[in-house]
């Protein structure tokens, strides 16, 4: 196809898709406005236009190879599409998008191209809010460790304390760990941004990954550590402060810990990276 053919072929699928995705859209975006859980949503489709737009040389640099493969893919994704609407199943709509951006792409272009394209592709998956089963299996043992972590520590600053599942209960009031303090809403948030954060200052593919997959037991660890100072707030200074602003004031301020502690990871695996490369330089200067 020439340029005029593929600028009209895509003209027609971004209409296409518009129209078969637009309710599937609207749906995604009142999920982001209203679970804080997935609120950074609103920032994954910028950032993924943004980390296509900058391979655009490459891309348009990239011999074209079209294959009928693609062509598999998208109606494959159609049919994903047709299953969960019949079904009301949120997920698979969702993640039928990706599968017509990707089949579209070796469709036209080719599979080159989709691995120019691949990262921003990917990343969009994070846009997607997990299935309710798979969500309810993380995040029960997230709330169960951070309800266990907080009865440790506050036992330690001999405060007394007596632990009923998720119930800490405390000489002046009770703290129920719920889902929402559970941290699975940092660790989403925090993985992004170490996705992120990795990719703008890291050029490694091993380091990137080890920043991205660092985010979880960081996050979990800074949701604990949110967790305990809630209930030695809550015995000091008295029930108010488990609640209300100072409550949501501290969910941030765990959130900037954690990034804090994933700069200071970065920095410290440059160094031991750096230091593991000056004996062997040192032996080929020799």
């Amino acid at each position: 196809m020439n340029h005029k053919t593929t600028t009209i072929a895509l003209l027609i699928l971004a209409a296409c898709f518009a129209l078969l995705y637009r309710q599937v859209f609207v749906d995604l975006v009142h999920d982001w406005s209203r679970d804080d859980n997935y609120s950074h949503g609103f920032l994954i489709v910028p950032i993924a236009a943004y980390l296509a737009y900058e391979r655009r040389a490459r891309f348009a640099a990239t011999e074209r190879r079209p294959s009928r493969v693609g062509l598999i893919l998208v109606l494959g994704s159609l049919l994903l599409l047709c299953i969960g609407v019949l079904g009301a199943e949120y997920f698979t709509t969702r993640i039928s998008m990706l599968g017509i951006i990707a089949g579209s792409v070796v469709f036209l272009f080719g599979w080159r191209h989709l691995r120019i394209m691949l990262f921003p592709v990917a990343f969009l998956i994070l846009m997607i809010p997990i299935p309710a089963i798979i969500f309810n299996q993380v995040a029960l043992p997230l709330q169960s460790l951070a309800s266990r972590f907080a009865e440790v520590a506050l036992a330690a600053c001999q405060v007394p304390v007596f632990r009923e599942g998720n119930v800490i209960n405390l000489a002046s009031t009770s703290i129920e760990v719920a889902e929402a303090c559970s941290g699975i809403r940092s660790l989403v948030a925090l993985l992004t941004l170490g996705i992120v954060y990795g990719y703008f200052v890291e050029v490694r593919p091993w380091l990137r990954i080890v920043l991205a997959l660092a985010t979880i037991p960081v996050a979990i660890a800074a949701n604990a550590f949110r967790v305990a100072g809630t209930g030695l707030a809550a015995h000091w200074y008295g029930p108010g402060a488990a609640r209300g602003f100072l409550h949501t004031f501290s969910g941030w301020l765990v959130f900037l810990a954690a990034l804090v502690m994933l700069v200071a990871l970065h920095r410290i695996l440059l160094m031991f990276h750096r230091a593991g490369q000056v004996p062997a330089t040192g032996r080929r200067a020799g």
